[in-house]
């Protein structure tokens, strides 16, 4: 029996803003060591045995940059399988997903192990409790990963045991419950950690949420396939997927089933669910204050203060969270770093594209970013890699000047093809179609400078594209 690791790569990571965005969610997030917690996940299913292929649930909107990211460790990797969901609809639909592809694929007897893209822990130990964990899945047991609670978080769900034996799930509970689980020794964290046999867990889901799995079977059945050298992608169409229950799999399945077992682990595992969470993987120092990048700290105590692209200087500050990005500051209070999300939904109201897109955005042929822009105009810095080609395209509202700051660029342009190298120059009218194109071996950067009435990344017509792209977002 084959393991087949589900690395499950969702959600938006709201707490996390303004480096976590829906574009650039959670799992890209790098950690101090420059590794994000999307390749800790990835090297983390790479160490255990017997795995030939690796599954992937996440967003469509994010394939380009989570290959992207597997491929930056340039390690050899396993057949990998990406499970492309149109919109999210929580875990248990991304899970069924994940077992219909693994039972068609690999066999009933399958063995899955459903892991997070954004969570932290320690890698030692985690095989001997995978091992068992398989042990009890091959008797036909859904396992559970249940984490030593290391405090009385609020923010976590529990579950009671008895040993591998599962009493009951909790949701999560106020901080007297909470400190009573932890006095009681008989409760674990939720940590979303899973292991089960493919045929077992669909009869499962067949038994206690049978019209979930019967909308799963149909969307499944309704998808699209694209296969390369040991590369797959299975994208779900829009109406049957967006039909499915947005649903997790404890209160679907496990809080149902007869069948199940919790392995007790003691990872130091940790969701990284918030600021406070995030500060925890930094030392801090004599004054209790932990910080990354260039900061500077004058009468600063018990603070977190992040700065990604220019110096943060910090005077007389207590207890405050400090996160500076290119084009958002967050400050807040520590005791309210659960209430960031609150901003994320204040800035969708407000439109923009704050809660969406950094200033750099990640395309499958390289990155942009947007150096400066006012009314009826906008420079972007563009870098294209080696062999990336950009889509044939025109756009109806705006015209754009290119200058090669470095590499070899290739321009179609109407019906001409033409060659630019360093400080050279061309000019694209709006309606036009186009195309870039890097024919050197090394990045091609240019800058860019559109103008016209409308700016946004909306204002495109995709003629042509190598990498399958319609939406005029990617």
């Amino acid at each position: 029996m084959s393991l087949w690791p589900v690395i499950m790569s969702g959600g938006a990571g709201t707490r996390l803003w303004p480096v976590s965005r829906e574009l650039h969610p959670k799992p890209f997030m790098r950690m101090p060591d420059g590794q994000s917690l999307l390749q800790k996940a990835l090297l983390r299913s790479l160490a255990l045995a017997d795995v030939q292929d690796l599954i992937t649930v996440t967003q469509r909107d994010l394939y380009f940059q989570t290959l992207d990211e597997y491929q930056r460790l340039q390690r050899d990797l396993p057949h990998l399988s990406f499970l492309l969901e149109p919109v999210g609809r929580n875990t248990a639909p991304a899970i069924a997903m994940a077992a219909l592809h693994a039972r068609e694929h690999g066999g009933d007897e399958s063995i899955l192990l459903v892991l997070s893209a954004d969570h932290l822990m320690r890698d030692e130990g985690l095989a001997s409790l995978v091992e068992r964990a398989c042990e009890l899945a091959r008797q036909s047991y859904l396992v559970t990963f249940g984490m030593a609670a290391q405090g009385p978080e609020t923010g976590f769900g529990y579950i009671q045991h008895r040993g591998e034996q599962v009493l009951r799930f909790v949701e999560k509970p106020d901080r007297a419950r909470a400190e009573a689980f932890l006095a009681s020794g008989d409760y674990l964290w939720n940590a979303g950690m899973f292991c089960w046999r493919a045929d077992v867990l669909l009869a499962e889901l067949g038994r206690h949420a049978p019209k979930l799995l019967a909308d799963a079977q149909q969307a499944y059945a309704q998808s699209s396939v694209i296969q390369g050298e040991g590369l797959l992608q299975r994208s779900f169409p829009l109406d049957s997927f967006a039909a499915l229950a947005s649903i997790s799999i404890d209160h679907a399945l496990m809080e149902h089933s007869d069948r199940i077992a919790v392995i007790r682990s003691d990872l130091g595992w940790s969701d990284v669910g918030s600021w406070r969470a995030m500060a925890l993987t930094q030392e801090a120092d004599a004054h209790g204050n932990r910080v990354r990048g260039d900061v500077l700290l004058e009468d600063v105590t018990h603070s977190y203060i992040q700065a990604d692209n220019r110096l943060v200087a910090a005077i007389g500050l207590r207890d405050l969270i400090v996160i500076d990005t290119a084009d958002a500051l967050l400050v807040a209070h520590k005791d309210h770093d659960q209430d960031v999300k609150r901003v994320v939904e204040t800035l969708k109201l407000r439109g923009g594209e704050l809660h969406r897109l950094h200033r750099t955005v990640h395309r499958p042929w390289g990155s942009y970013t947007v150096l400066e822009e006012g009314v009826g105009f906008k420079i972007k810095r563009i870098v294209v890699r080696p062999g990336g080609i950009l889509s044939l395209q025109r756009h109806q509202r705006r015209s754009e000047h290119w200058v090669v700051v470095s590499g070899q660029a290739q321009v179609v342009h109407a019906e001409r093809c033409i060659a630019l190298l360093a400080g050279e120059s061309t000019f694209i009218p709006a309606g036009d179609q186009h195309r870039l194109a890097n024919t050197g071996n090394e990045d091609l950067v240019i800058i860019e400078v559109q103008c016209g009435d409308y700016l946004g990344e909306d204002d495109i017509v995709r003629l042509e594209d190598v990498y399958g792209r319609s939406d005029a977002r990617l």
